[in-house]
């Protein structure tokens, strides 16, 4: 087992409200956001992990949430100075802040990459007014378009926007019109998935209505055809760049590479290799606990066992749209490749993935049947 890079994630739990389709750790705000407490707070939580980190330098940092873009430049600038001052960085080290179109201000987004966000990740989710109301979105289409445009103006090195399709009673011509919209932008990198109800979410006690499995197949198969036709490459089941502007960050964790995770619910996944153990590990969730300087920021520390480590390698591997290498899986889990070979004889005898000399890779069929492949692992 050899130690993979190492990348950060810092969560940010704060929005002015919940979107009925989220199930991430975020809290609509009530009061003012306790900025200086809450850095402070994420450097206390960075420094107790810092023996984790065993001497690597930190390929990507990813600001996620909630709302990272309600924190000032000032706050971001301090956060990422404190975090420069106790991990080395590599020189060329990606770091992305999420955006939301609806609290975009010119001057804070130059503050943003003045204190060093070199990637922003903007949550569009839909360029119709309609189904941003109805997804509980705070901005409007002319909102997100501005923020869009402004981004290609700063001095980034790439930058997202995330948009949905499958949105409640959506036709294949306004999912279409939704793309077209984007990819008019010309956004380096497209995240573009469907809406899924997850549980305890809004959506999920008032499930909206959907459209079909015809419906939502037609407009994966038209949308896929039309990133292609513009230049996007789909590298991952829900990720679409051009050539250079992948997402390191997002890489990383498909790779089933190591990550520290600070912040209100964060989990971290980190490689002992001398131990031959690889740990996870999550933060307190909820913000009033996370900032009581009386309580330790770890809820709870776990070892992986031995036999979840296949299915935690391909749950994550499986999503990238390349050949899986043999000798990843060696180095990541400790596990002999006789293991992995077990775990994806069920699929392979299916024709979902197949077998070459060095890798596996995920047939069309495998990558339409993603969970098929899993289940079989568990």
């Amino acid at each position: 087992m050899k130690l993979p890079p190492l990348a950060l994630y810092v969560h940010v739990p704060w929005c002015i409200q919940k979107c009925p389709y989220c199930d991430f750790n975020s809290h609509a705000l009530k009061h003012d956001i306790p900025e200086e407490a809450y850095v402070n707070r994420l450097l206390d939580d960075l420094r107790a992990d810092l023996e984790w980190a065993q001497a690597r330098p930190i390929t990507s940092i990813f600001i996620g949430g909630g709302t990272p873009s309600l924190f000032s430049a000032a706050a971001i600038a301090r956060l990422l100075d404190g975090i420069a001052a106790q991990l080395t960085l590599s020189d060329d080290c990606e770091v992305t802040l999420e955006a939301n179109p609806g609290t975009f201000e010119q001057a804070r987004f130059a503050g943003f990459v003045a204190a060093g966000v070199n990637r922003l990740s903007i949550g569009v989710q839909s360029l119709a007014a309609t189904q941003l109301q109805q997804l509980g979105r705070i901005h409007d289409p002319a909102q997100a378009i501005t923020a869009a445009q402004h981004a290609r103006t700063l001095v980034l090195r790439s930058f997202n926007l995330d948009l949905m399709h499958g949105l409640p009673e959506q036709t294949v011509a306004a999912a279409m019109a939704d793309l077209d919209g984007i990819i008019a932008l010309e956004p380096p990198h497209i995240s573009w998935y469907q809406l899924t109800i997850e549980p305890n979410t809004s959506f999920a006690s008032r499930p909206p209505r959907l459209p079909d499995d015809e419906v939502l197949w037609e407009i994966y198969q038209r949308g896929h055809e039309k990133l292609a036709a513009a230049g996007y490459q789909n590298y991952e089941v829900s990720a679409y760049a051009k050539p250079g502007h992948q997402s390191r960050h997002n890489r990383n964790y498909w790779q089933f590479g190591d990550y520290l995770g600070i912040g209100c619910g964060a989990h971290s996944k980190i490689t002992l290799a001398d131990e031959q153990r690889i740990m996870r590990c999550e933060k307190i969730k909820h913000p009033q606990g996370y900032l009581d300087l009386t309580r330790p920021l770890r809820y709870r520390t776990w070892e992986v066992a031995a036999s979840e480590l296949p299915f935690e390698f391909f749950m994550n591997l499986l999503r990238l749209n390349e050949p899986m290498q043999k000798q990843l899986f060696t180095e990541r889990t400790g596990l002999a490749l006789s293991v992995a070979q077990q775990a994806l004889a069920p699929a392979i005898s299916k024709g979902l993935v197949v077998e070459q000399n060095e890798a596996w890779k995920t047939t069309d069929l495998g990558r339409r049947f993603l969970n098929s492949i899993l289940d079989e692992m568990v």
